[in-house]
């Protein structure tokens, strides 16, 4: 045995750690769920399918209990539950989109659905309250100017019918809405941002596809659909997160609802944006530009979270979630 003599192990160098780069939400289906070419098709068609399940279910549901109480029809053996209740029934089955979303990104994406709300893995509820309160103020004055320009002569329905309408309304369209946002500006939204690395490119697709599901009205009322599809896509993008888009959109439906359950044959009337006049349809987009600038800017002074960093544990199945702002 050699004495006096010492040995010294060299630690190993310690690999730097590698910085991940931080992920936008249109980036998110790629960050945080397996993703290949072909998912994102899949996926579209797997909503689309689920959807469709979720509304047959509502019709038949409808048509069982039409027939249970042995409601009339219409020429087409539809119940006619009378204005309110067909209105709350189109409501439901708009909003079954928002579970076959929520399927839709764990089935095929392997991820959560609270990667569809924003870069921190859920609704940011301080964020969406703020929203709509910004969303409010436009789209009264809207609602406004639309009386002054095309007064309604329909008559007033009474306070016990305005009421249970109302109840409807706030009940069953913030769903509606919201489903309609989980659809383009989440999985449609994510879904090209999975291809395409320009946000400006990224916003274009589900816009046109939000206007043309509204139907083809006024070449107007589809411009004004666009405008508002790319000023929510973009809103989504630049805040990290769809409560934006929810709020502008949810308040925009309750208080067109809500004011339609006024009058007689208000909520059954098929006429929506995409008919809009070109007056309203510009007033209507400069309202949206407006509201578009003052939530990015909100945002930028709360210095909001826009971008996830990996880890993306919240985001992915599992049991970590990352802290939220």
């Amino acid at each position: 045995m050699l004495k006096g003599m010492t040995f010294e192990q060299t630690a190993a160098p310690v690999a730097a750690a590698q910085t991940a780069e931080p992920v936008s939400y249109e980036r998110l289906a790629r960050a945080t769920g397996r993703h290949n070419w072909w998912r994102p098709f899949l996926g579209s068609f797997v909503l689309l399918g689920l959807w469709l399940v979720g509304g047959l279910l509502i019709i038949a549901a409808a048509m069982a209990i039409g027939a249970f109480l042995d409601v009339p029809t219409d020429a087409d053996e539809w119940p006619q539950f009378g204005e309110i209740p067909d209105v709350a029934l189109l409501l439901v089955a708009t909003a079954m989109a928002l579970p076959a979303t929520a399927l839709t990104v764990r089935w095929v994406q392997k991820r959560r659905w609270g990667s569809l709300s924003s870069v921190v893995g859920h609704l940011r509820l301080p964020w969406l309250r703020t929203c709509l309160a910004v969303a409010a103020v436009p789209i009264a004055l809207l609602l406004t100017v639309s009386f002054v320009i095309e007064p309604e002569d329909a008559p007033w329905v009474g306070w016990g019918t305005v009421l249970t309408g109302l109840a409807m309304v706030i009940c069953l369209v913030p769903f509606q809405a919201a489903a309609e946002e989980y659809v383009f500006r989440g999985w449609l939204l994510q879904a090209t941002g999975s291809f395409l690395r320009s946000p400006a490119l990224v916003v274009i697709p589900q816009a046109v596809l939000f206007a043309a599901a509204h139907g083809w009205g006024t070449p107007w009322g589809f411009a004004t659909l666009t405008v508002f599809g790319l000023s929510a896509g973009w809103l989504t993008i630049r805040t990290g997160g769809i409560e934006a888009a929810v709020a502008l959109h949810v308040m925009n439906n309750v208080l067109a609802f809500a004011t339609a359950a006024a009058y007689t044959g208000g909520l059954s009337s098929d006429e929506t944006a995409a008919d809009l006049p070109w007056a309203l349809a510009l007033f209507d987009a400069a309202l949206t530009l407006l509201a578009t600038a003052v939530i990015l800017r909100l945002a930028k002074r709360r210095n909001l979270t826009t971008h996830l960093t990996p880890p993306v544990s919240a985001l992915i199945p599992g049991p970590s979630p990352i802290p939220a702002r």
